[in-house]
C-alpha cells in the first residue's frame, strides 16, 4: 500500500519559512491519515478521502481558500479516475460547493461523468451537496488588493495503490486567480489526472502547459508501453521544455514505484510507503 499527495506550487515557500513549515506539517498529517485510511479502503476511496482533506485546508488552493477569478467568484474543478475500471469523472467551474472531489466521485455512477458550471451545480444540489462559500478572508483581501494572484500555481492531488494492487488518482483546484471567468484548467481533464492498471498520475502547475503536453495521460501511456515510471516522467518533462512548460507531477506505478518531478522549484508533496517523506 502506497500513497503520494501534492499541494501544488507555492512561490512563497522559498522565502516564508513559517508558511513553508505549515504546509509541510499539513501534508505530513494528511498523508499519514490517508495512509491509515488506505489500510481498510480501496485506492479509489482513499484518493477521494485524501483530496477532501486537502480541500478542507485553507493553506492549499482547492476547496476552502481557492483563488478568486477576475469577476470575484470562486469556481472549482476536480477529477477522479479509477485505474481498475478506467472510469474518469469530473466537475469544471463548480460554484458554491465545499468538496468538488466528492461531487466528482458521485458522478462515477452516471453515464454523463463530466459536468460543468450550472449543470454541475444543479447535480450537486440534487445529490444533497449544500451551499458553501469557499472564499476565506485572506483570499478576499488578496482579490481586493489584486495581490499574489497571477503568480500562484496551486492544485492538490493524490495517487494511491491499495492492498489489491489497484490504482486511482484524484486532483482538485481553485484555479490560478484573476483568470478570465470560467477558464478551464487541466485538473478535470485526462491531461491533469489519469490512471489505469499500470500507473496513476496527478499534475499541478500551469494548466494550459499541462494540457498542451497531454501530461498525465502521456506518462501513464508510456508506463503501459513498458517505461519505468521515472523514465516516463523524465521523457515527458523533456518534451515540455520545447515550450518551457510549467508543471509538476506525482505518480505511482503498479510495480510500486513512487515518483515525483517538476519543471520549476517548490512543488510541495508528501508520500507514505511505510515511512513518511515530505518535500519543500
Amino acid at each position: 500500500m502506497k500513497l503520494i499527495i501534492h499541494g501544488g506550487f507555492f512561490s512563497e515557500s522559498a522565502t516564508n519559512q513559517e508558511t513553508k513549515k505549515a504546509k509541510q506539517d499539513a501534508l505530513a498529517q494528511i498523508v499519514t491519515q490517508a495512509h491509515q485510511f488506505l489500510a481498510n479502503h480501496t485506492a479509489l476511496e482513499t484518493v477521494v478521502y485524501a483530496v477532501g482533506l486537502l480541500e478542507d485546508n485553507e493553506l492549499f488552493n482547492a476547496g476552502i481558500g481557492s483563488q478568486i477569478q477576475s469577476d470575484g467568484k470562486v469556481r472549482l474543478s476536480a477529477a477522479l479516475m479509477d485505474g481498475q475500471t478506467q472510469k474518469f469523472s469530473g466537475v469544471i467551474n463548480l460554484e458554491d460547493v465545499k468538496n468538488p472531489i466528492e461531487v466528482a466521485e458521485k458522478l462515477l455512477a452516471y453515464d454523463d461523468r463530466v459536468l460543468s458550471g450550472e449543470g454541475a451545480q444543479a447535480f450537486a444540489r440534487a445529490n444533497n451537496f449544500e451551499y458553501f462559500n469557499p472564499i476565506t478572508p485572506q483570499r478576499q483581501a488578496e482579490y481586493e488588493a489584486k495581490l499574489n494572484q497571477q503568480g500562484r500555481k496551486g492544485t492538490v492531488g493524490c495517487v494511491a495503490l491499495d492492498a489489491n494492487g489497484n490504482l486511482a488518482a484524484a486532483t482538485s483546484t481553485g484555479g490560478k486567480g484573476f483568470e478570465i471567468p470560467c477558464r478551464v484548467s487541466d485538473s478535470a481533464t485526462v491531461a491533469g489526472n489519469f490512471a489505469n492498471s499500470f500507473a496513476g498520475i496527478s499534475c499541478t502547475g500551469v494548466g494550459e502547459d499541462i494540457v498542451s503536453g497531454a501530461l498525465a495521460a502521456k506518462i501513464v501511456t508510456r508506463v503501459t508501453d513498458g517505461f519505468s515510471l521515472k523514465e516516463a516522467c523524465d521523457k515527458s518533462f523533456t518534451e515540455l521544455q520545447a515550450f518551457d512548460g510549467f508543471a509538476g507531477v506525482i505518480g505511482i506505478s503498479a510495480k510500486g514505484e513512487i515518483y515525483h518531478c517538476d519543471s520549476h522549484p517548490y512543488m510541495v508533496w508528501a508520500a507514505f510507503d511505510g515511512s513518511l517523506q515530505v518535500f519543500n
